[in-house]
């Protein structure tokens, strides 16, 4: 019986040292590193703000509905999960899938279904891409400009600006904020 007392004892005294090691110290020190300089929008999710209200994210992409906005990739999720269909690029679904998308993104702009870059009818891995091509993003600017009344060259300057990477990409969340901006405030 003194045997499997002790045992017990030093099972209890291992579960309440590593209680407080994993489950308190350890989610303490992670946030404090959080804190650093530097790492604190990275760790908040990047959130951008205006006037003092987060309005979206630069690293998670989001389609606003409606003709004066670019659009973002399409997704393969629901709007509440991410993640890729895991079809095959030869798969009749996925196939029949793009060219649907490629007829209703020719038609929304007005160009030839040829014209239409890939990033625009095909989904990502995760399904919420921050980022467009630079392609896409010029794709939508005759439109968004006619449906905000703006002249084209101001959002060809907008799209510049906010056209980043090494790869270059344009930041669809942000775009769409400097559109909103330059269209006269909130829609």
């Amino acid at each position: 019986m003194n045997g499997l007392l002790k045992q017990t004892l030093a099972g209890l005294r291992v579960l309440i040292v590593l209680t407080v090691l994993l489950g308190v110290l350890y989610p303490l020190g992670v946030w404090l590193v959080s804190r650093i300089p530097g790492l604190e929008s990275n760790a908040e999710g990047s959130i951008i703000t205006q006037d003092n209200q987060p309005v979206g994210s630069s690293l998670i992409g989001v389609d606003l509905q409606g003709d004066q906005w670019f659009h973002s990739r399409p997704s393969a999720g629901s709007p509440s999960a991410s993640g890729a269909s895991n079809k095959g690029p030869a798969n009749p679904d996925l196939l029949e899938a793009i060219a649907k998308r490629r007829a209703a993104v020719a038609a929304l702009e007005g160009v030839q279904p040829s014209q239409v870059p890939l990033d625009a009818v095909t989904t990502s891995g995760s399904g919420v891409d921050p980022t467009i091509s630079v392609e896409y993003a010029n794709l939508q600017v005759a439109r968004v400009a006619r449906v905000n009344g703006l002249p084209e060259a101001k959002v060809r300057e907008l799209v510049d600006a906010n056209t980043a990477g090494v790869l270059p990409g344009v930041n669809v969340v942000k775009l769409n904020l400097a559109v909103r901006d330059a269209a006269g405030g909130a829609r």
